[in-house]
C-alpha cells in the first residue's frame, strides 16, 4: 500500500514538473534596428513598440520571458533551429513565411513610402524612378516589390532599414522604401530633417499592410495564447498606452 501511494506521488511530481518545464520561459526575437518598433536605448537596453507589445503578452499569459536581438534576414532561420519560439518585428505575413512559421492574428497595420529629397522627387512610379538609386532593408516585402516593380531602378539592398536610412544620409542613395511609421521616427530626427515623404503610400498587394508575430511551426498551443493575449491587451488598455508612447496615433 505505502509502495503503491508512493508511486502514484511520485506519478503526480514527475507529471507537475513536465507541465512547469513546459511554461519555462520564452524566448522572443525582434531585430534591434527598427525604431521606433525595435531599438537599443541610450543605457543599451531594447526598447521600442515591439519590445514593450511582446513583454505585455508575456505578463497577460503569465510567462517569464527573454527577449534577444536578432539581424532580420537571420531572425526565420533561429526560430526553425529552435533557439527561440516567438518573433515579434512587425513581420508581414506571407505565403513564403508560412512555409516556415505560423503567425498570429495581426497586432498592427502600416503602409510602405518612399522617404528622400521632396525638391528632387516628387513622383513614386517606375517610369519617373528608373536610373535612380532605391534602398532598402534585405528580406523585406519591401525589397520583393522593389525587385518586381522597378526594373530600371538601381536596387540597392542593405542589412537593414536603418543602414539604408545612413546611405541616404551620406548620399549614397537617392530613395528608400520603408514602412511609413518607421521612416516617421527617421523624418523626425536631426539626421532626416532634410528629407520627407516621396508622394502617397504604396498600394501593392506585395506590400502587406499588416504585422503579426511569428510563432514556431506547429505550435498551435502558443500562437491559440497570443491571440487571446492581444485581445486581452487591446480591451484593457495596455495596447493603447503603449501605442501613445511610441507614435502618436492610432496604428491598429
Amino acid at each position: 500500500m505505502i509502495r503503491k501511494k508512493t508511486n502514484i506521488w511520485l506519478g503526480i511530481l514527475l507529471v507537475g514538473w513536465m507541465g512547469f518545464a513546459q511554461a519555462g520561459p520564452l524566448i522572443i526575437a525582434t531585430e534591434g534596428a527598427y525604431p521606433p518598433f525595435s531599438y537599443f536605448d541610450e543605457a543599451g537596453g531594447l526598447s521600442g513598440f515591439d519590445v514593450d507589445i511582446a513583454y505585455a503578452l508575456c505578463e497577460t499569459m503569465q510567462r517569464d520571458c527573454e527577449l534577444i536581438a536578432v539581424p532580420w534576414n537571420d531572425l526565420l532561420d533561429g526560430i526553425e533551429k529552435g533557439h527561440y519560439q516567438l518573433i515579434v518585428a512587425s513581420m508581414a505575413k506571407t505565403a513564403e513565411r508560412e512555409e516556415r512559421v505560423d503567425f498570429s492574428d495581426f497586432y498592427y497595420r502600416s503602409h510602405s513610402v518612399f522617404v528622400g529629397n521632396p525638391y528632387k522627387y516628387s513622383s513614386s512610379s517606375p517610369e519617373s524612378l528608373e536610373g535612380v538609386r532605391l534602398a532598402t532593408g534585405i528580406g523585406t516585402v519591401q525589397e520583393t516589390f522593389l525587385r518586381s516593380r522597378y526594373p530600371a531602378a538601381d536596387i540597392v539592398v542593405t542589412e537593414d532599414q536603418e543602414q539604408a536610412l545612413a546611405k541616404l544620409v551620406s548620399g549614397e542613395v537617392d530613395l528608400v522604401l520603408s514602412d511609413s511609421i518607421n521612416l516617421l521616427s527617421f523624418l523626425q530626427s536631426s539626421e532626416g530633417s532634410a528629407f520627407d515623404f516621396i508622394s502617397e503610400p504604396l498600394i501593392d498587394e506585395l506590400l502587406k499592410t499588416d504585422a503579426h508575430i511569428a510563432v514556431e511551426k506547429g505550435n498551435d498551443s502558443l500562437r491559440s495564447d497570443i491571440n487571446q493575449a492581444l485581445i486581452t491587451i487591446r480591451l484593457n488598455g495596455t495596447y493603447e498606452r503603449i501605442n501613445r508612447k511610441y507614435i502618436p496615433f492610432s496604428i491598429y
